[in-house]
């Protein structure tokens, strides 16, 4: 068995997200275990990601890794994938690895980005990509909330999975927001997130920016919080996984 690695770039827009279905097809995970299954011959090739991306949300370098048998170079793999994926999945890179290595269990840090679109005029060549919200946001409590999220905390206020045996203690290495014209930029860096945790940080946020919340509540979350009393969940469209270190 050959082990390989590739990163990917994918639309979620009309994706039920990573993760495999019963119920559905229409995964990306699905879709490439089904390919490289009719690639390979096999019944079932496991894909394994860095991570479960949600419905909606989209990818400019989600990783992933596949055990398969064949003669193939890992240029040949690339082409063959990206010719019968659909056009709103393609494969950017790909590389043969250890027999160790997996997508996940060795992914170290990853960086996604959020994208608001704060303006009164809609917006409409990114309004696939962005959340459009016209209410004037205060950039500078933003950022003094965001500082009080940065470094290693238990964030299960700022997730929707019940409470379970897993740990909901992260660290996020940065938070920066940036505005580009119309459009605001919450870049987020850390070792991992919890299922929706980046969506309601910045729901949470936005509150922040928008008077609804103080800055110094954003504390009282980490410290004692419940989902209950954390922001918002934000829509998936504005959500892209940027990147995934090992």
């Amino acid at each position: 068995m050959r082990n390989f690695k590739i990163v990917l770039q994918y639309e979620g827009a009309r994706y039920q997200g990573w993760q495999r279905q019963d119920s559905t097809e229409n995964t990306i995970q699905g879709k490439l275990e089904a390919l490289l299954g009719k690639m390979t011959g096999n019944s079932f090739v496991q894909v394994n990601g860095s991570g479960r991306t949600d419905a909606g949300v989209h990818a400019l370098g989600q990783v992933a890794n596949f055990k398969i048998e064949t003669d193939m170079a890992p240029q040949e793999i690339m082409r063959y994938m990206n010719r019968y994926l659909p056009e709103d999945i393609q494969v950017v890179d790909i590389c043969e690895m250890p027999d160790r290595f997996h997508g996940r269990l060795n992914a170290k840090k990853k960086t996604y980005v959020y994208r608001i679109w704060n303006s009164q005029i809609p917006c409409v060549f990114e309004r696939r990509y962005v959340y459009e919200l016209e209410e004037k946001l205060d950039i500078q409590a933003m950022e003094n909330a965001a500082a009080l999220l940065v470094g290693k905390h238990d964030f299960k206020a700022f997730t929707s999975t019940k409470k379970g045996k897993k740990s909901t203690v992260r660290t996020i290495e940065s938070i920066t927001i940036e505005r580009k014209g119309n459009e605001l930029v919450l870049t987020y860096k850390g070792d991992g997130f919890l299922y929706h945790m980046v969506r309601i940080l910045t729901g949470t946020l936005i509150e922040v920016g928008l008077h609804e919340r103080d800055v110094l509540s954003v504390q009282t979350l980490l410290d004692k919080g419940t989902r209950e009393m954390s922001g918002t969940l934000v829509p998936a469209k504005g959500l892209c996984l940027v990147s995934v270190e090992y």
